[in-house]
């Protein structure tokens, strides 16, 4: 997206406009009938791949303005998973499915075998599916604001994010934009970076207006996407995890109960004044983050 006209705009960093106007390529892959799409920045080269995976009802673009900084060391990437953004909807999902269209988008981006995977919330979830059940395609795994609770822990007394519903239809662009919210609800004082994700979170409807790129009927027909111990036990890939140092959705708890089920040893990194949307919440301290953890992983796998 250029620059676009907001009373604020002249506030937005340049960093941000910077990373937003980097060109990319936009591809897709077949995966059981369904379109798989994916944004490919900078050429293929012999460099180690880079592929960020959004999470629930969100979409590639969310990375916009994190994974341009990252095109000098890497091939960089980011995917939407079916049922939402600009991939094609299933008349059911499954965690194997997404499992599979990980796979199946590095295959097609024809990345080397020691590809590392950036996965926010829900996406962390599939990607650590996709990790067990595929552990020779990927170098490592990064979560961001995912893991699972201790069996104990108490869940945050709010409403489920994973209701389906009818879909929403709003009369024109404007109300539908005015109307954007992060789940779970919080909020983040970058306002230009929730108005350039809601700007790419829409599409026209048919019989006219507008409605959210993601599928309404996801959350009922979704299978084989629970957390379980097994999943992080069966972890052979090195690790690394950053989180919302106020997050609601990961904890202290949650850290040590990943700790004790994760087989290795693994870096972790508290994001200060950040939430459960880090990357939205402090951009360029996540940044600098990950881009430490990379370091850290490059020297790990012979880069």
């Amino acid at each position: 997206m250029a620059r676009w006209e907001t009373e604020s705009s002249s506030t937005i960093p340049e960093w941000f406009f910077t990373a937003v106007e980097t060109e990319y390529q936009t591809a897709s892959v077949e995966v059981d009938d369904c379109d798989v799409v994916y944004q490919r920045w900078g050429e293929a080269s012999d460099k180690p791949g880079l592929l960020f995976i959004h999470g629930m009802n969100a979409h590639a673009h969310w990375w916009d303005f994190i994974a341009p900084h990252f095109l000098p060391d890497y091939q960089v990437l980011a995917m939407n998973l079916t049922g939402m953004g600009d991939s094609d909807y299933r008349y059911e999902y499954d965690g194997t499915t997404y499992a599979y269209e990980i796979v199946a988008v590095c295959d097609d981006a024809a990345l080397s075998r020691n590809v590392i995977v950036v996965a926010h919330s829900f996406g962390g979830y599939m990607a650590v599916k996709a990790a067990d059940l595929h552990p020779q395609r990927f170098g490592a795994l990064i979560l961001i604001d995912s893991g699972i609770r201790h069996p104990d822990e108490p869940l945050p007394d709010r409403p489920s994010m994973m209701m389906g519903g009818q879909t929403k239809v709003y009369p024109d662009r404007e109300t539908a934009l005015g109307r954007f919210r992060l789940q779970p609800p919080q909020p983040c004082e970058n306002a230009y970076i929730m108005e350039y994700i809601a700007r790419h979170s829409l599409m026209r409807a048919d019989g006219g207006g507008w409605v959210w790129k993601f599928d309404d009927d996801l959350p009922a027909t979704l299978k084989n996407a629970e957390r379980v111990p097994e999943d992080y036990r069966n972890l052979q890939l090195p690790l690394g995890l950053i989180y919302g140092a106020d997050s609601e959705l990961f904890s202290t708890r949650t850290l040590e109960y990943m700790r004790e089920l994760v087989p290795n040893d693994f870096s972790a990194v508290a994001v200060a004044q950040a939430q459960h949307h880090v990357f939205l919440d402090q951009p360029l301290a996540f940044v600098e983050a990950l881009g430490a953890m990379l370091v850290e992983f490059g020297a790990l796998l012979g880069e």
